[in-house]
């Protein structure tokens, strides 16, 4: 697919099978699409490729509100970027007149021009900053929690966030070692992590998991996953399609989960507790397939990135949105 000038090759991952995910032909004529993570742009171009629809962009990073500035000028009136949170996605289109839309596309976590730019500090391949901050906030950077937080939280955030088993271990490590040094670098913290846990046989590097936890605290990246899918079940039209791209188990966790409830297929709820909210609820969602779909091998040989991806969609019904406790949500 050829890309307009000034906006970047980058080609996300399961592209194709994304677009069949909007709809039972694909992207259509006439629709309008949200793109919740815009990043440097793959899916909201391809929709536009693919048919003559309207697309809107969200994304909190300030660059890529910037890269989605020069994509508009080459669909005018037809795209346009949003500076946000796509979990505030029903605000942001409502203050530009959107109250319905034909399909959402998500595609969670870091972006790879995110991990790719050493001062952003999300990498430990670069020598940088501890920052991973997505967005420009007055939140706390990477840094900050490393160096502030204390050894029980920073251990429950390592092990609930990086699924790492030596949480703790790390965590006591950290603490001892600031109060020489405050950890101000990506290296940095990477060489401690790797003094204290051993190369998997795999060959992750040690310091992969807790980097993972850091950056899903600092930017609520559970939480906000949590709000974009409620705010999508308001959005979407009845017909309209969900396609969410995730890239470990928190986050597939709990699109299905989401998706599961919202299709009526989910857990029946024990008749000795309190009802969660979702009982007796008509569906808001219709599975377009029970399980996820995976990258095939040749995608995976040209973007490693995209092993661990997986993707899971839905259709919407007619049905009222459900509460937004009734899906067991909550970060």
């Amino acid at each position: 697919m050829a890309h307009p000038a000034g906006t970047s090759p980058h080609t996300p991952v399961l592209l194709k099978e994304v677009l069949e995910a909007l709809g039972p032909t694909g992207p259509r004529d006439g629709a309008i699409y949200v793109d919740g993570t815009f990043g440097a742009g793959g899916y909201s171009t391809a929709i536009l490729e693919a048919a003559d629809c309207k697309v809107f962009g969200i994304d909190r990073d300030p660059r890529a509100v910037k890269t989605g500035e020069e994509l508009a000028m080459h669909y005018p009136g037809r795209f346009r970027v949003l500076g946000g949170c796509y979990g505030d996605m029903v605000q942001l289109l409502a203050e530009i007149g959107v109250d319905k839309v034909d399909g959402v596309a998500l595609d969670i976590g870091v972006s790879s021009m995110q991990i790719d730019d050493a001062k952003r500090g999300f990498s430990f391949r670069f020598d940088g900053p501890l920052d991973m901050r997505m967005g420009v906030s007055a939140d706390a950077s990477a840094a900050d929690v490393v160096n502030t937080l204390g050894e029980e939280e920073l251990a429950d955030i390592i092990y609930t966030y990086g699924e790492e088993r030596a949480s703790r271990r790390i965590a006591a490590a950290i603490v001892k070692d600031r109060v020489d040094e405050p950890f101000t670098t990506t290296t940095q913290l990477a060489g401690l992590i790797r003094r204290i846990v051993k190369k998997s046989k795999d060959g992750i590097d040690p310091a992969t998991r807790t980097f993972q936890a850091l950056r899903i605290y600092v930017n609520d990246e559970l939480g906000e996953l949590a709000r974009g899918l409620e705010a999508a079940e308001q959005l979407l039209s009845p017909g309209g399609r969900l396609a969410v791209v995730s890239f470990h188990s928190l986050e597939d966790r709990k699109v299905k989960e989401f998706l599961l409830n919202r299709s009526g297929q989910g857990p029946r709820p024990s008749r000795h507790l309190p009802d969660a909210g979702g009982a007796g609820r008509e569906p808001s969602f219709a599975l377009i397939r029970r399980g996820v779909v995976k990258p095939g091998r040749d995608e995976c040989e040209i973007n490693p990135r995209a092993r661990s991806a997986r993707l899971r969609a839905a259709e919407r019904t007619s049905s009222p949105s459900w509460p937004g406790d009734a899906s067991g949500l909550a970060a």
